[in-house]
Parts: C-alpha cells; sequence; structure tokens
C-alpha cells in the first residue's frame, strides 16, 4: 500500500502527537502510515492479525508481535451515515481481508452507494495532530 504521505502534514511530526506518545507499541503502525503503508499486527505465535494494536495477542496472550504490510483491502461489514453533523460522515465497520473488523470512517464516497459487503481500500490521510490515519473508501 503506498500514498502520497509526507512525514509532516500540517508542520507537526506524528511522533509528538499526544494519541500516539503514550503507546510506544504502535510506534511501528504510525511509522509506516506516516511512509503511505498500512500495517497489520500479527501474533508471531498462535499467526492470527488482530486490531486494534496492541503490545499482546488478544487470542494466544503472546507478545511476539509481528508487523505485515497488508494491501489495506476489505468489506463493509456495518455503516452508519451521520448526516446531522457538519460535515456529513459515513462510519463503518470494516472486516479486512486478514480478518480484523475495524472501527473506521468512510471517505471519498457516495453515501447513497454505500452497502453491506461493498469493497473498501484503505486510505491513509493525516489528521492535525501529525499523525496519518486508517480511513476507508470504496474500491473503485
Amino acid at each position: 500500500m503506498s500514498t502520497q504521505a509526507t512525514k509532516k502534514p500540517f508542520g507537526v511530526p506524528w511522533e509528538t502527537d499526544p494519541f500516539v506518545t503514550p503507546w510506544p507499541e504502535m510506534r511501528p503502525f504510525w511509522a509506516a502510515a506516516a511512509e503511505g503503508r498500512f500495517l497489520m499486527p500479527r501474533c508471531g505465535d498462535c499467526g492470527k492479525y488482530h486490531w486494534h494494536p496492541r503490545a499482546v495477542c488478544p487470542f494466544c496472550h503472546s507478545r511476539k508481535i509481528e508487523w505485515i504490510e497488508s494491501p489495506g483491502r476489505g468489506t463493509i461489514f456495518s455503516f452508519s451515515i451521520a448526516r446531522t453533523w457538519s460535515p456529513p460522515h459515513a462510519i463503518a465497520f470494516v472486516k479486512t481481508a486478514e480478518e480484523p473488523v475495524i472501527l473506521t470512517q468512510l471517505v471519498d464516497c457516495d453515501f447513497d452507494a454505500l452497502r453491506i459487503e461493498l469493497p473498501v481500500k484503505v486510505k491513509l490521510a493525516p489528521v492535525e495532530a501529525g499523525r496519518w490515519m486508517p480511513f476507508f473508501a470504496p474500491e473503485r
């Protein structure tokens, strides 16, 4: 997965983002995201992928976590459109090809065309605090 990512989109390095600093086990994810790569954590013992990234496997409690580059593909598992928000946006659970389900925002989409099992692809985008977040958009 590659995007046009730059390290400091708002002039703020991701390393100083207040959301990033308390969780050092997620640093590989944020560093890769800033380079336009989407990583998924996989347990080195049981082999299962999991989300949200953490230092311990939620399935077997191993600390052998590997970061695997993902193509960032999945399908919409469930979604809700918040039309009363300004601007309106869609929140979704996306089931990734690796199996974990990610809570995310859907971007670059026609809300009326969204449906369960719609194929989507990750789109890394910067937020003001400095980090690059994984959003998802319909595959074209």
